[in-house]
């Protein structure tokens, strides 16, 4: 990989997965004026808590570079989720549903899981330290 690509492979992981990290915090910890109130008034639903947590610690661990292709795996997954459980109902193309963040996201972090994390990873310190070892 040549300089430029390394150096826009590491800048969309990382800008990924800060973006990622948000609505994570937004669940969890009320960040960003927090969850919308719930119909009913009731508390946020254990699925919403999960996808939160996926979201927070996946996107921190993107962002780094850390055990980024089964990090972007499971994100990737949950973003396909997320897709066709909240947007698709509401429409079949994301234009009309709202969905195109999830579906860039998806994508881009399925490229994640089958390319790794790239150059500037904590991934790359570690294969570089293991493989100076030996």
């Amino acid at each position: 990989m040549d300089k430029l690509a390394g150096a826009a492979h590491a800048l969309l992981r990382i800008v990924s997965g800060a973006l990622f990290i948000c609505p994570g915090g937004m669940i969890l910890f009320g960040w960003f004026g927090g969850m919308p109130p719930q119909p009913g008034g009731g508390a946020v639903p254990p699925l919403i808590v999960a996808a939160g947590w996926i979201e927070l610690v996946g996107g921190t661990l993107i962002l780094l570079g850390l055990f980024t292709r089964l990090a972007a795996f499971i994100t990737s997954g949950e973003m396909a989720v997320a897709y066709f459980m909240a947007h698709f109902p509401k429409g079949f193309w994301p234009i009309q549903n709202h969905g195109e963040p999830a579906v860039l996201l998806c994508f881009i972090f399925l490229f994640f899981s089958a390319a790794g994390a790239g150059p500037f990873s904590l991934d790359q310190v570690i294969r570089q330290r293991r493989a100076a070892k030996q």
